[in-house]
């Protein structure tokens, strides 16, 4: 297979902000309207609070590619990719047939979640605004990871309505290639692979350096994942989590430290899809030289995970004591509550992680530049958003629910505490962490070649 990236790449937009839901929803109508010979809209059904969710089925190649964007609604950046890529299959003929695919694009999975991100959507764009206005759903409520699945002693079998479109897609087009698009918060670019060759990660590894964005080389994001290359790694699922829980927390049944479901991936490979090529882009916010510096430091490695993971742990126990005084006071409904909760138990991971790294960690060993920074930088940036939900999970309360006076009152009061400590964390990052803002255009540009890069190598297998 031939084609030209570059041309396409210069296709993408100079964006400046995020589009919301509407303002996708609204072009993939209008995309279907202006090309109905190769462009068909359909709904998939509907979320949770009762919005649409939309197909775009483009061309009609050979092989079927499903790819989604926003499974993690605090995750655009795919939403963007998604909006271009169809524009330049909807008016490039050349293009789509010579890659030789039926493209099935969701650009928005998670609808609801989307559009309680959105006070950040149009800027600044500033670590500070984007953690005041986040969101991201309960392990069980987020569309990658509710989907069907049986493992050892747990089994899960909840699946949200978002994640049922998208299941209900899978068994009616059983594609071959599939995109699920995320991007992180802070850091540089990596990505998981269901399969591939060292010449397709050599490829890869080079995009992001083409845009000055560094790859990511410190830790990786789950201890037992298996690196293919550097910032390679293959896709994991509930499964090797479940091992890896069950191995370092042997005093606590595995099935009650894992929530929520298998990802896509999964759910394929337990229906007859083993097959399926599998690839997931994550591009970084912001970043900092630090996180691809991979030079050795006079530090041991070991004795700064585990002094890095006091402080994280120190928010996630401040999280729960507030969590255990507003409990009462929380309706079903609330979104933010218990993913706030959920976030709390991230102390249990920290633990195990702790005990892996004993384990595993040479006393001896220095740590790198890059690892330094996810210890002290990156985890915290992630420990401060736990801080964020219920910190929103009540200020949710006190706009939608009416509570009697002494119950508003201690709402009041924690949402205050959880405010201040959000502002100080978000003022030591903000003064600690020299930060580059990424143009959106960029990370669009590197999770299309990704994506076209892997398309074409699935095709040719």
């Amino acid at each position: 297979m031939i084609i030209n990236l570059e041309d396409i790449l210069e296709q993408i937009p100079d964006y400046k902000e995020f589009y919301t839901v509407d303002e996708l929803d609204e072009r993939t109508k209008k995309l279907a309207e202006k090309y109905p010979e190769c462009v068909t809209v359909k709904e998939l059904g509907k979320s949770k609070c009762g919005r649409s969710i939309y197909c775009l089925k483009i061309g009609s190649g050979s092989k079927n590619a499903l790819l989604y964007g926003a499974p993690h609604p605090n995750e655009p950046v795919g939403t963007m990719m998604l909006d271009a890529l169809s524009q330049i299959l909807a008016e490039n003929m050349s293009f789509r047939e010579v890659m030789d695919y039926t493209w099935y694009i969701v650009k928005v999975s998670d609808v609801d979640g989307l559009c309680l991100n959105e006070g950040w959507f149009k800027g600044p764009h500033t670590i500070t605004h984007y953690q005041h206005h986040f969101f991201r759903p309960s392990f069980a409520q987020q569309v990658e990871w509710s989907f069907p699945i049986d493992y050892k002693n747990y089994h899960f079998h909840q699946p949200t309505p978002e994640t049922r479109c998208l299941m209900q897609l899978i068994e009616e087009i059983r594609p071959e290639f599939v995109y699920s698009l995320h991007n992180s918060g802070f850091g540089g670019c990596y990505w998981y692979l269901s399969k591939g060759t060292e010449e397709l990660y050599r490829k890869i590894q080079k995009i992001p350096g083409k845009y000055e964005v560094p790859l990511r080389l410190g830790e990786a994001e789950m201890p037992y994942c298996k690196q293919f290359a550097d910032a390679v790694f293959e896709m994991t699922g509930l499964k090797d989590q479940y091992d890896y829980m069950e191995k370092y927390m042997p005093e606590t049944p595995t099935e009650l430290l894992i929530a929520g479901g298998g990802c896509s991936l999964d759910y394929m490979q337990q229906n007859g899809m083993e097959n399926t090529c599998f690839i997931v882009s994550e591009v970084p916010y912001y970043v900092n030289s630090k996180v691809s510096d991979v030079s050795l430091t006079e530090h041991s490695y070991l004795e700064e995970v585990l002094r890095g993971s006091e402080k994280v742990i120190e928010d996630y126990r401040f999280c729960n004591e507030i969590c255990r005084q507003v409990a009462l006071y929380m309706n079903v409904d609330n979104p933010f509550y218990p993913a706030a909760c959920e976030q709390c138990a991230v102390e249990n991971r920290i633990t195990a992680n702790r005990k892996h790294a004993v384990d595993t960690i040479s006393p001896d060993k220095k740590a790198t530049v890059s690892q330094l920074f996810d210890i002290h930088f990156s985890h915290r940036f992630y420990s401060n958003l736990c801080i964020v939900l219920l910190r929103r999970a009540c200020e949710w309360e006190l706009t939608h629910t009416k509570h009697e006076q002494g119950a508003e009152k201690s709402i009041k009061f924690a949402k205050e505490k959880l405010y201040a400590r959000e502002c100080a964390n978000l003022d030591f990052m903000e003064s600690e962490i020299s930060y580059t803002v990424i143009p959106i255009q960029q990370l669009v540009k590197i999770q299309l070649e990704s994506g076209l890069l892997y398309a074409m190598y699935v095709h040719d297998i």
